[in-house]
This record gives C-alpha cells, sequence and structure tokens, in this order.
C-alpha cells in the first residue's frame, strides 16, 4: 500500500475519521493542495500533494492528544511512504512532541493553509450566502483581526506559515481564498 490510489486513502481516512466537519476539512484541504500544486510549478505532484492535504489530519479525531504523532505511526502500520509520514506531520510543527518543521514548498503550503481554511470557513458561515465565491480578502482580514472570532485557528501558526513561504500575509489570505474558490 506505499502508494495509496485516491479511493484507499479516502478509506484510509474514514477508518479514523466519521465526523462530517473533519471529512469536509480533509476534502477542503486536498482541493487547496491539488490548486498550490499547479500553480507553484509542481504539477507532476499534483496527486502527492492532493494526498498529503487529504490525510493530513488522519488521527485528529481518534486521537487529538496525539495528533501528528499517532498519524506517523498509522501510516507505517500501512506501509506508507516516509515522504508522506513527514508532509502530513509537518504541519503539526510546533505541538507537544513534534519537532518536524515544514521544509519542502508543499509542506509549508499546508502548514499556512491549514489554520487558514478553519478561519476561512468561519468567516464564510457568517456570510449571507455562506460561499466562499463571495468571500472578500477585506472580511477575512477584518475578523483574523478579532482575536475572539474563531478563537481556534491560531493566527501565530497562519503568520508563521506566511512566513515560511515568504508571502506576506495578505497574499496568503488572498491566493488560500482564490485556492478555496477554484476547488469543487
Amino acid at each position: 500500500m506505499a502508494d495509496l490510489t485516491r479511493s484507499e486513502a479516502w478509506e484510509l481516512l474514514t477508518k479514523y475519521n466519521k465526523e462530517p466537519f473533519h471529512l469536509r476539512h480533509a476534502l477542503t484541504v486536498e482541493g487547496i493542495m491539488k490548486y498550490f500544486a499547479k500553480e507553484l510549478g509542481y504539477a507532476d505532484e499534483t496527486g502527492f500533494w492532493a494526498q498529503v492535504g487529504l490525510l493530513h489530519d488522519l488521527d485528529f479525531e481518534v486521537y487529538p492528544a496525539e495528533h501528528c504523532l499517532k498519524s506517523q505511526e498509522i501510516m507505517r502500520e500501512h506501509g506508507l511512504d516516509e515522504r508522506l509520514i513527514r508532509a502530513t506531520a509537518s504541519h503539526g510543527y510546533g505541538l507537544a512532541q513534534n519537532d518536524i518543521e515544514p521544509q519542502h514548498q508543499m509542506e509549508k503550503v499546508l502548514y499556512a493553509t491549514d489554520e487558514l481554511t478553519g478561519l476561512i470557513g468561519a468567516v464564510v458561515r457568517m456570510l449571507p450566502t455562506k460561499s466562499v465565491q463571495d468571500l472578500q480578502l477585506k472580511s477575512l482580514k477584518k475578523k483574523f483581526k478579532d482575536k475572539k472570532f474563531a478563537a481556534g485557528c491560531s493566527r501565530e501558526v497562519i503568520e508563521r506559515g506566511a512566513d515560511m513561504l515568504g508571502w506576506s500575509l495578505d497574499e496568503l489570505m488572498e491566493r488560500t481564498i482564490t485556492a478555496m474558490q477554484a476547488s469543487p
């Protein structure tokens, strides 16, 4: 099972995740990663980037206290590629016992956009249309500044992710909104 098909990856994800919110999040991040792979010149690795996005929170629902640690164990038990294991674990850099720092641009994109998708999702739910298609950067920036809004979305991680990528915070936000609008 070293090279997973999309359906095998989905099967693995749904073995450990049942909550519709977590499954939607996985699909959102999968779409964003696919978008950025093409956008940043890694079109030949689109499937891999997408798989990293889909599986990045594999362990979160069942093992929240061991997030990004237990997933490594699960993936190794399934004989998955170490590159996939490292990439998915790197988005939890800075969490307890996780010292896997994002290095590849793909890992940095995952790190930067994972938290941001949560914030964007919360802002979108407040829009009259509840559609990401209608989200504007200024609305996202306003809610980003309000630390009480979607307080579980770490602004520090989002800012650190933008820095890792060498992008301004506005650029990260704008590009992530565009990626979400482009994803089905």
